[in-house]
This record gives structure tokens, sequence and C-alpha cells, in this order.
């Protein structure tokens, strides 16, 4: 009896101890917004085409709440310089909704040193529910893909929750940067993911807090995405009307692709937002690589190593093709910080017809405003 009385106790004392570890973070993030000078493009009532280039690390991902107040703030920062006008489209970057993945999660996943470290945490405290959703993938990077789907249900409901609370608050159209979810659809207003392939995923949510029906989905995923993410046909890319024009959004590389901006033309839209993630730490000024995506027939592979990151966004991304898109504005947000052992790079670029301003010299946090032409005017 005794013995069976010390397995109880031990096994009691174990469930304890696993109750407390998996429970949620409390972690405190820094509240230095890392915020340079707002640059705004040209002086003007508004509306604004607005790139938010947000400073952000693993903590801001322990809850959406976290989320939610980290971006207000930024948003915040504008009202109170300039205001922000009625009609004003607010563009976040890309993957900025991807790591809720860890919203939630175990203290232990946020004071990992690595990403990988980080997600084996997440696992361990969900072995059922990941070994379940490891059964229903088949991509070859199964373990990313059973992570975003055992996380897909929760990580939908914040995603919205976030950006839909932002936009009524401030009373403006957001292109809410990306998310990796499967088979992701808005139903009743309501953002669900599904069965089926994983896609990275946009989102644009109106003034009044309302998800647009329509989503959009990369169709160019980069070699780091394309072993657990799928590819959507360029030619079923949406358009959203919205108060300053209609606004098509393209993810990061989709903004590399001729194709892309044919639908674009086809569509009639006015204003192009471009979700941007580039990594790692300090390659902005390094020697372009060149398309890790394909080639298009209008790009010269002799660029690679002649230009640098930088200048190869300006010469084949938005700021360079917006022209053959037939829209007048365009922006490039790019999401900043150290998440876990993920640097990153880049810094906003705002087009305005032929007129390219890049927010040089940030390395950090940038509110980049563009002045919009009122639909109608």
């Amino acid at each position: 009896m005794r013995i069976i009385a010390i397995i109880l106790v031990a096994t009691i004392t174990l469930l304890l101890m696993w109750g407390v570890w998996r429970q949620p973070a409390s972690l405190t993030p820094d509240p230095d917004l890392r915020l340079g000078a707002a640059g705004t493009v040209a002086a003007g009532p508004g509306p604004y085409l607005v790139g938010v280039q947000p400073w952000l690390d693993q903590t801001h991902y322990h809850s959406a709440a976290a989320l939610h107040d980290r971006l207000s703030a930024y948003l915040a920062e504008i009202r109170e310089e300039t205001g922000v006008a009625p009609g004003s489209i607010i563009v976040f970057p890309e993957h900025v909704g991807t790591w809720l993945v860890a919203s939630g999660a175990p203290r232990s996943a946020f004071t990992a040193k690595t990403t990988a470290a980080a997600m084996s945490a997440l696992v361990a405290a969900n072995p059922l529910r990941f070994a379940a959703a490891w059964l229903g993938s088949g991509e070859d990077d199964r373990m990313a893909a059973a992570i975003f789907r055992m996380r897909a249900e929760a990580m939908a409901r914040d995603y919205q929750a976030v950006f839909s609370a932002l936009a009524a608050e401030y009373r403006v159209t957001i292109a809410a940067g990306s998310i990796v979810l499967p088979g992701p659809r808005v139903e009743d207003g309501v953002l669900m993911a599904g069965e089926g392939p994983l896609y990275n995923t946009a989102a644009v949510f109106h003034p009044d807090g309302s998800i647009d029906a329509q989503l959009v989905r990369k169709s160019h995923p980069i070699p780091s995405e394309a072993p657990f993410t799928a590819s959507w046909p360029a030619e079923e890319l949406p358009v959203f009307d919205t108060p300053a024009g209609r606004l098509a959004v393209l993810i990061c590389a989709d903004s590399w692709h001729p194709d892309l901006y044919q639908s674009v033309r086809a569509l009639g839209a006015d204003i192009i937002a471009v979700p941007a993630y580039l990594q790692p730490s300090d390659v902005w000024n390094q020697p372009w690589g060149g398309y890790t995506t394909g080639w298009p027939d209008d790009a010269d592979p002799d660029d690679a190593g002649r230009l640098s990151e930088g200048e190869a966004w300006q010469r084949y991304a938005l700021a360079g093709r917006l022209g053959s898109g037939g829209a007048d504005y365009g922006m490039t947000a790019y999401l900043r910080g150290q998440l876990w052992d993920m640097g990153s790079d880049g810094t906003n670029i705002a087009i305005a017809g032929e007129t390219v301003f890049v927010a040089d010299g940030l390395d950090g946090a940038a509110l980049t405003l563009l002045p919009l032409r009122p639909a109608g005017d």
C-alpha cells in the first residue's frame, strides 16, 4: 500500500507540475515602440495610405490582447501626430498574424532561444491535438503543417479579433498583413479555418470592423513557405472596394511577378498594398541573390549580385511595377523585430505614380503616410 501511495503522490505532483508548466505565459512586452521619425510623403488632409512597420518580438504574441495593444500603439501615434482621416487605408506586414500560432503557449515557448525550441514547447503542451493534426497533414514540412493545423481555429479567431477591433476603433480600412491557415474562408462574417491546403492568407477589414468576404491567398510561396503552404491561382486575386478607391493586396513575393499585375489591371484597382517580410537581418544592403520563386521574362538574371536587395525591391517589386497594374498608389510595409532567433530587414516603400519614397536608414519601426485622392475626385 505504501508503494501505491508513493506512486499516487508522485503522479499527482507531476500532473500539477505539468499543469503549471503549460499555463499561458504572462510576459510583459517591452513598451518601447522602436519608432523612428514618421515619414509623411506629402502633406495633405487625407485620407492616407499608411504603411505600418512595427517592431515585434515573441512577447507580443503571448495573447491576442498583447498583439492588439502593440499594434494599436502605432496607430495611436498616427492619430496623435496627424489624425487618421476617414477613408484611410492601413497596411500591416506579412505574417503579422502568423505568429499568433504561439498565443496561449506555455511560458517556456516564449523564453526559448529559437523558433524550433518554441514550437517544440507548443507541441509538448498539446500532444494529442498535435498527433491528430500530424495524421491529417501530408506536406513536405509535416511538423510545421501540423502545428498550424492544430492551432488554426484559435489563430483565425485571434487574428479577426485583433484587426476587427483596430479597424473599428480607428475607423479605417485595414489590409491586415497575413496569416497561415488551412482552407480559409469567411462565413457569415467570421473568418474560418477548414480542411485542405494551408495558404498564406490576407484579410481586409472595413471601418465598421467587419471582415471582407473575400480573402487574398499567396500565389508565389518562397522556398521557406513552399514545404507547407500551397499556391493560389493569380487570376483569382480579389479587389476590395474602400472609401478611398479599389484596393488590391499582393502578399510579399507576389509583388515581384507580372501575372499578379495583370490581374490587378483587369480588376481596375486604384491602390496596391504589399504586406512584406524580409529575412535575415542586415540583408537590405547586401547583394541580391535573385528570384527564388521563378524568374519572370522581364527580369534580368544578371541583376542577381549586381543590385542590392533594397535596389531589387525597388526595380522588380511594387515600386517598379505599380504602373503595369494600372494603379495610382502603392505601399509596401515590412515586419521588423526579433522573433526568437529570426531577424528581419526592410523599410517601408510608398509610391504615388512615378514618385517613389523609401524610408531609408530606419533600423526599427516606421510609419509612412501617403496622401490619397478620395475616390471620385
